[in-house]
């Protein structure tokens, strides 16, 4: 396998993770908010955490790695229209992220200390989880505009 294989199936499969854990990610975090079961969602927003940091915490670092080893064995300027649209949405994808992670550990705390407690969640995860949900949306659609920059390459 060339160097150009093997960049580019690592930077496929880092892609793969990164979209797909954060659909797998958001499903269950949903889908556990919505059972409105306080032990149920504090096992799930725990798992999450523990899923995001492992799966997409990895692709994070693995998709710039990964994209820069392509620029360089395929000769492409730096900043190729294309390539510098990537880079914004990649980052616009991060500053999305970063709040959600933040979100889901507190979430998960708060969640395990109702539990705990034997009460209900407290309004401040109710506001959290929307704040949560929303940041989702543009780092979603951040991902799928780079996914076609990577397949079309406009100039």
């Amino acid at each position: 396998m060339s160097a150009y294989e093997l960049l580019k199936v690592a930077h496929i499969a880092s892609s793969a993770v990164l979209f797909g854990t954060g659909a797998g990610i958001a499903f269950f975090m949903l889908m556990a908010w919505r059972a409105k079961d306080v032990a149920v969602f504090a096992a799930v927003a725990r798992m999450v955490v523990i899923a995001d940091f492992i799966f997409t915490a990895s692709a994070v670092v693995l998709q710039p790695l990964t994209g820069a080893g392509l620029i360089l064995v395929q000769g492409w300027r730096w900043n190729e229209p294309w390539l510098v649209w990537a880079y914004g949405l990649y980052a616009l994808a991060g500053v999305c992220w970063l709040p959600v992670v933040w979100i889901q550990m507190r979430v998960a705390r708060l969640a395990a200390e109702a539990r705990d407690a034997g009460a209900s969640l407290p309004h401040q995860a109710r506001l959290l989880m929307w704040t949560w949900f929303w940041l989702g949306w543009p780092a979603f659609g951040a991902i799928l505009a780079t996914y076609w920059l990577m397949v079309a390459k406009p100039t």
